[in-house]
C-alpha cells in the first residue's frame, strides 16, 4: 500500500480538531499509532474515539505547546510507550490574531508567539533527540500563505508564520546527515470550525455572504477542506517522500500564484 504509515508512531500537536484532526485520523488510517498532543481534552477524546472506532490507533496527551515543561512531560510520556521511538512529528498546534501593527497589543503579539514559534520551537526540540538517536525521523510544520504574501491586519500572525518556515529550513539544514527530513506546508483559507466561529463573532447575521466572500480571495472559487491539507502532509511525511526536504509547499487553490 502506498503511503503506509504501518508501524510509524505520530505525534501530531493540536490534533483535536481542524486540520489537526484531520491529519490525525488520516495517518491512523494508514497503520500509524498517533499520539495527539492538545489542551481541549474534550475534542481530543472525541479525535481519539473516532479513531478507535474504526479499529485504528490514537491516543490524547495532555500539553500545552507554549510550555517547555508540558512539552518534555508529554514527549517522556511518549517515549515510554514507543520505547524511544518518534518517526513522524507534525507541528500543527497554533492561534490565530487579527489586526495591523498598531491593533496588536504587546500581549497579544507574545501569546502568538509563544504558541505558534515558541510551540515548534519546543517541539521539534524534544523530538530531534530520538530522531537523532534512531537515525531517521520526519518533521512537517503548518505555515500559511501569510508567510509569503501580505495581506491585510495579519501581522502577528504572518510574522509567527515566517518563523514557521524559516525555522523549517534550518531545521532541514542542520540534520538532513542525520537522516532527518523537515518540511512545511502553506495553506490558505481551509474552512474549519475556527473560520465558522470568526464569522458568527465579527458579522452576526452576514455569515454565508462573508463565507462566499473569503471563498472567492482564492482563485480556484472556493476553501480547501482540512482532508485535502491531511493527504499533502500524509505524502510528504511517508517513505514515498523521501527524496523532499527543506521544502515549503502551497495549498492555497492559487491565492499566491496565480493572486492579481
Amino acid at each position: 500500500m502506498k503511503f503506509s504509515l504501518k508501524n510509524k508512531r505520530a505525534v501530531v500537536t493540536g490534533g483535536g480538531s481542524g486540520i489537526g484532526k484531520s491529519i490525525a485520523k488520516v495517518f491512523s488510517g494508514q497503520g500509524a499509532d498517533v499520539y495527539i498532543l492538545d489542551i481541549d481534552e474534550a475534542n481530543a477524546l472525541q479525535t481519539v474515539q473516532e479513531i478507535k472506532q474504526n479499529g485504528n490507533s490514537a491516543k490524547w496527551v495532555p500539553c500545552d505547546v507554549s510550555s517547555m515543561n508540558d512539552v518534555k512531560k508529554a514527549f517522556t510520556q511518549i517515549v515510554e510507550e514507543t520505547k524511544g521511538i518518534i518517526d513522524i512529528l507534525v507541528n500543527n498546534a497554533g492561534i490565530a490574531h487579527v489586526g495591523n501593527i498598531e491593533g496588536t497589543p504587546e500581549e497579544d503579539f507574545n501569546r502568538i508567539f509563544r504558541v505558534n514559534v515558541k510551540g515548534v520551537y519546543h517541539c521539534t526540540y524534544a523530538a530531534i533527540a530520538y530522531m537523532k538517536k534512531q537515525k531517521s525521523g520526519v518533521i512537517l510544520n503548518l505555515a500559511s500563505v501569510a508567510s509569503s504574501i501580505g495581506i491585510p491586519d495579519r501581522f502577528a500572525y504572518s510574522m509567527s508564520k515566517g518563523a514557521v518556515v524559516a525555522m523549517t529550513l534550518s531545521v532541514a539544514r542542520d540534520y538532513v546527515s542525520h537522516n532527518i527530513r523537515c518540511n512545511s506546508i502553506s495553506p490558505g483559507r481551509v474552512h474549519t470550525p475556527f473560520v465558522d466561529n470568526f464569522l458568527a463573532k465579527n458579522y452576526p447575521g452576514k455569515e454565508k455572504e462573508m463565507f462566499e466572500k473569503l471563498s472567492k480571495t482564492q482563485p480556484i472559487g472556493r476553501m480547501g477542506k482540512p482532508d485535502e491539507m491531511a493527504d499533502l502532509v500524509l505524502y510528504l511525511c511517508s517513505d514515498e517522500a523521501s527524496f523532499i526536504t527543506g521544502s515549503n509547499y502551497a495549498i492555497d487553490g492559487g491565492f499566491v500564484s496565480l493572486k492579481v
